[in-house]
């Protein structure tokens, strides 16, 4: 979205200073980066190769199309078509409102990809915005960010090949350093960790300008940080880039070093926002093969359409006509992706449901899954096993087979699963019918647990239990239970949190105590109030089974 500083148009020292500025940055990037082959695991999907975005087959791809404010017109369903018509072949969707996070449902996000595959669009997805709106940090708003992603995340598995993740639109930064490069390596590894396996695209500080040089200078840092390779940049070109000098010096400096790059947002009335050149932009992203997204069909300003409220395709404003049919426009230059059929509609049938799955060889931790495989009129590729708990469901495992084995189970637990086959291009069938599967008590005897107070004094003391699984298999998310006999109360633990109910204690491991390797141990601490006497619990239970004592 449009930002811009207190001045619009720059005096020639200031253009002059800019550019130095810029140029003296430029010095931090490398001369080159050779990347023959990114680190990392290759994504199967759109993917980062040699600084150049490539589909899934290997083909390249350049971006040409437009931003959409989807979030704030939600029901204008008949623009993703337009531009498609128009010529695009890419649309940027702004799908939540980051500084009012009024997010999109994932009903919604699924609907918009579905209707980005429809009109044969690539899709890149943004949260809108994390400026912060002057705060001096990104950390926080680019980290909400990412956790809005990561909870739409079985929305966007499989659909790598049609979809790109903006992170945060705009980032402020702040202007340091470190104020854009650490947050923004921080949500792309949040992604990473989650299992996302996209293609990511990083936009600039400086509301998207980086007028001060801050991602120009610390591009490769975060590109070297994200360990697949697979991260795009993004620069928002206003009012800083009003001359043909600073708009080619820019993108050159990420085309020499090998780093990839595209024009995210640029566009508008010359006189509302200084004296940005937007043909050389266009004719410049052109000549140097890169990508460009113009701002925008339904955005706050600068419409492409002449009265953007009534979205009627017809009324291309001035700068609607040049985005889409100048010389170095969209309809002039775009391709459309190679997994639409390059003009032809593509793959968009999704495989058949997979069979309800049945559960085998359930164990106090895991359990294998096997259902009757789905059809595809191209083939299947792969499945998603999803616990389903009411109206949500988590990933847990995925295959190329039809069977699985999930584990990291809790023992003497009833879990839900169901599964769903997806193809190559990403579509994804029906979720299969839902099978229940209750995993097995702990073994009699294999547990042994010993108790001891470590310190003590009037009215409290200090406990310790050691917790030995002495059966032959790992235990994961376990449940100690005991009873104390003389009102003794915790009030605090360390290894693990406790919940009681008069005499009776129930304790959760923590996150470093979740899983007892087999023969292993883990210890839980505690502090606790007592009377005159002070009577050791004498049973114990490990996820429902006794233990033994000493």
């Amino acid at each position: 979205m449009r930002r811009t500083r207190s001045t619009t148009r720059k005096s020639p020292l200031a253009t002059l200073v800019a550019l130095l500025g810029l140029v003296l940055l430029g010095a931090f990037l490398p001369a080159a980066a050779q990347a023959a082959e990114e680190p990392g695991t290759r994504a199967t999907g759109l993917h980062i190769s040699n600084g150049r975005l490539l589909e899934g087959n290997g083909n390249d791809f350049v971006m040409r199309g437009v931003n959409h404010a989807h979030t704030w017109y939600p029901n204008e369903t008949q623009s993703l078509a337009d531009i498609k018509a128009l010529g695009a072949n890419t649309v940027r969707v702004v799908l939540a409102d980051g500084h009012r996070w009024t997010a999109n449902s994932a009903a919604d996000v699924a609907n918009v990809i579905a209707q980005c595959k429809a009109n044969r669009l690539i899709c890149v997805l943004e949260v809108h915005d994390t400026t912060g709106y002057g705060e001096d940090t990104a950390a926080g708003t680019l980290d909400q960010a990412a956790d809005y992603w990561i909870g739409l995340k079985d929305v966007l598995a499989g659909q790598e090949n049609h979809i790109v993740i903006n992170i945060g639109n705009e980032p402020w930064g702040n202007t340091s350093p470190e104020g854009w490069t650490a947050p923004t390596i921080a949500a792309i590894q949040k992604l990473r960790g989650a299992g996302f396996e996209h293609t990511i695209m990083v936009d600039a500080p400086n509301w998207g300008q980086d007028w001060q040089g801050v991602m120009r200078a610390n591009a490769q840092s975060v590109y070297d940080a994200d360990t697949t390779g697979n991260l795009i940049f993004s620069i928002h070109m206003y009012s800083v880039f009003d001359t043909a000098a600073e708009i080619t010096d820019y993108l050159n400096a990420f085309v020499n070093a090998g780093l990839p790059i595209l024009i995210g947002e640029f566009g508008g009335p010359a006189d509302q926002w200084g004296d940005p050149d937007e043909d050389t932009m266009m004719a410049t992203a052109v000549q140097l093969d890169l990508g460009y997204l113009a701002w925008s069909w339904s955005g706050n300003t600068d419409p492409i359409l002449d009265l953007a409220i009534d979205f009627d395709p017809s009324r291309l404003s001035s700068w609607g006509q040049r985005i889409f049919n100048g010389t170095n426009g969209i309809a002039q230059t775009a391709k459309e992706a190679t997994i639409y059929g390059g003009g032809t509609p593509g793959d968009t049938q999704a495989p058949t449901t997979p069979g309800t799955p049945t559960a085998s060889a359930v164990t106090a931790t895991s359990a294998n899954l096997s259902w009757t495989a789905a059809t595809d009129n191209v083939g299947v590729a792969g499945y998603d096993v999803v616990r389903v708990g009411g109206t949500s469901e988590t990933t847990v495992a995925a295959s190329t087979t039809n069977s699985v084995t999930v584990s990291g189970l809790t023992a003497a637990t009833t879990y839900t699963f169901a599964v769903y086959a997806r193809d190559a291009a990403g579509n994804r069938s029906a979720r299969s019918a839902t099978v229940n599967v209750t995993t097995a008590d702990t073994p009699a005897g294999s547990c042994s647990v010993g108790y001891k107070v470590v310190g003590e004094w009037q009215g409290g003391f200090q406990g310790e239990l050691a917790i030995r699984n002495t059966g032959t298999a790992a235990v994961s998310g376990w449940k100690l239970g005991f009873a104390f006999a003389d009102g003794q109360t915790i009030s605090n633990m360390w290894g693990g949190t406790a919940t009681q109910s008069g005499g009776t204690v129930s304790v959760a491991p923590a996150s470093y105590t979740n899983t007892i390797a087999a023969g292993g141990s883990v210890t839980v601490g505690f502090i606790a109030s007592k009377g005159a006497t002070n009577t050791a619990p004498t049973a114990f239970t490990l996820n429902g089974a006794t233990c033994a004592t000493g």
